[in-house]
């Protein structure tokens, strides 16, 4: 058996103004003090399985890539990750330590599997990803783990299908697979949920898609990566897309899995805020 394994998947939005709520001392505000309880108990329960590392999978907001450079799939392979300018100054974080033997194994084993990763050497993250590992670890002096990102383009038209973002995490769970060094992994899946940020919809929230979606990544993620990006912007809204994020986690797990946790919070800065977590069954092939 693999000495690395993938145990749980976590699927978390990641709105800026939350990493802004908590950098600010406003996380006990009456606006975001649900928001920051809802996610207590996951705070309390990945202090007890203590990973070795994260993949976690996220978008970059024209931080680390523009419109220069638009990659569908890249993965940082670096020893360490800069929280980026996003035009007020970097947040106040811990600089995020990478794994970059799990990193470049990832890369290999993904490439030589037939998905055309993009790797990067070099890149400043966003709140893309510091802000669920805020969710996941609150304040700290050091992030607890080391962490894979995995930048997903989900701004520039077209980003890619639920169907190739279901079978990435799949090729994600054979890679890890064949990892020879010890390594207990969460996958985080972070973006939406249903959001929409300009036009004439804007502040569109769809409470039941958002409930269909999450009770389908426990029971039928097969049927939502099966989701055409017009039912995203139709149904979700047109950051509703991120969502598509969410199933290359699930495809990094077990075919059956056990729902540990769930919350659902609205709003959050004009955001449905989704969190999930997940744990491969006893006993799942």
């Amino acid at each position: 058996m693999s000495a690395a394994h993938i145990f749980a998947g976590i699927g978390a939005s990641h709105v800026p103004a939350i990493g802004a709520a908590l950098d600010l001392g406003k996380a006990s505000e009456p606006y975001w003090a649900p928001l920051f309880a809802g996610f207590a108990p996951t705070r309390e329960w990945i202090a007890r399985e203590k990973p070795d590392a994260l993949i976690l999978v996220y978008n970059d907001h024209a931080s680390a890539f523009s419109l220069e450079v638009i990659p569908t799939f890249a993965l940082g392979c670096a020893a360490e990750f800069a929280p980026a300018d996003e035009g007020w100054g970097p947040r106040k974080v811990p600089v995020v330590k990478g794994d970059p033997a799990l990193a470049w194994h990832l890369a290999e084993a993904l490439i030589l599997d037939e998905f055309d990763m993009t790797i990067v050497n070099k890149m400043d993250v966003d709140h893309g990803l510091t802000v669920p590992l805020s969710l996941l670890f609150g304040q700290v002096d050091a992030w607890p783990c080391t962490v894979v990102p995995l930048a997903v383009n989900v701004i520039q038209y077209p980003p890619p299908t639920g169907k190739r973002c279901y079978a990435l995490g799949k090729a994600i769970r054979r890679a890890v697979a064949s990892f020879p060094e010890a390594r207990k992994i969460a996958i985080v899946g972070t973006g939406g949920l249903s959001h929409q940020l300009q036009g004439p919809r804007a502040g569109l929230i769809n409470r039941d898609w958002d409930a269909r979606f999450l009770d389908g990544l426990t029971a039928d993620p097969e049927a939502l990566s099966r989701i055409p990006h017009l039912d995203y912007v139709r149904e979700a809204g047109s950051e509703g897309i991120e969502m598509v994020m969410w199933l290359i986690m699930r495809g990094a797990l077990e075919e059956q899995v056990d729902e540990l946790y769930r919350f659902y919070h609205v709003p959050a800065s004009s955001t449905a805020v989704g969190h999930i977590v997940l744990v491969n069954r006893a006993g799942s092939p």
